[in-house]
Parts: C-alpha cells; sequence; structure tokens
C-alpha cells in the first residue's frame, strides 16, 4: 500500500530526564515504545482490512482498487488516532480530578491533625496554668 500514516502525535511527559544525571526515565521510554507497537500494529491491521474490503469489488481495476484500499485505510487509521485522542484527553481529565481531591483530602487531614495537636497543647497547657 506504500506509506505508513503517522503515529499518534507524541506527548512530552513532565520528566523526561531525571536531573543532574541526564538519564531517560525508564518507564517513559517503555511507555513510547510500547505506543509504538501498537500503532504499528493497528497500522498493519489498517492495511489487511483494507485490502480484505477491496477485494470484494474484484470488476475494480487495480488502480481503483489500490486508491480504494488507500481510502479506507487512511480513513481508519484517523478514527484511531481520534480514539487515541480522547482516551488521552479523558485521562488528562482524570489526572486533573484526581489530583484536585488528593489536594483537599491532604488538606482536611492536615487541619484535622493541626486541631488535634493544638487541643493536646490546650489541654496539657491550661491545668497546668489553673494551677500554677
Amino acid at each position: 500500500m506504500g506509506g505508513r500514516q503517522r503515529p499518534p502525535r507524541v506527548r512530552t511527559p513532565r520528566q523526561g530526564r531525571a536531573a543532574g544525571g541526564g538519564r531517560v526515565n525508564a518507564r517513559v521510554e517503555i511507555a513510547r515504545l510500547e505506543g509504538y507497537l501498537a500503532w504499528e500494529a493497528e497500522v498493519s491491521a489498517a492495511e489487511r482490512d483494507a485490502r480484505a474490503f477491496a477485494e470484494q469489488f474484484p470488476w475494480l481495476p487495480a488502480a481503483e482498487r489500490e486508491s480504494l484500499e488507500q481510502a479506507y485505510a487512511a480513513d481508519r487509521l484517523r478514527y484511531a488516532e481520534e480514539v487515541v485522542d480522547r482516551a488521552v484527553e479523558r485521562c488528562r481529565r482524570l489526572a486533573a480530578r484526581y489530583r484536585s481531591e488528593c489536594r483537599r483530602i491532604c488538606t482536611r487531614w492536615a487541619a484535622l491533625c493541626l486541631s488535634v495537636t493544638l487541643a493536646a497543647a490546650l489541654f496539657a497547657v491550661v491545668p497546668a496554668a489553673l494551677r500554677g
């Protein structure tokens, strides 16, 4: 079919390199490799399905059948990229929501700990102040 479609846009991670050492984050690189392999598998499947679809029209000349294959594969890959983009956006929204919720819980927990510490300090100081 010739030429592969481009993979989904590369998303830059927040921490690609460790400070000072210049080492690459292994998890990020493994995730990139997995993404690349998954995309290549999607491209192969799209091309295979496009060929199978075009074979349903044996009366078409070879050039038109190849054009049909290319259009089918391109459309499928465009859709696959949109699905990936929507999933990534959903993950980002969920991550932001969870970070916000975590901050809220941590703030409440800190307020509770501070309140308990202040109450314990008052209970320790007030009786001593009343005696003296």
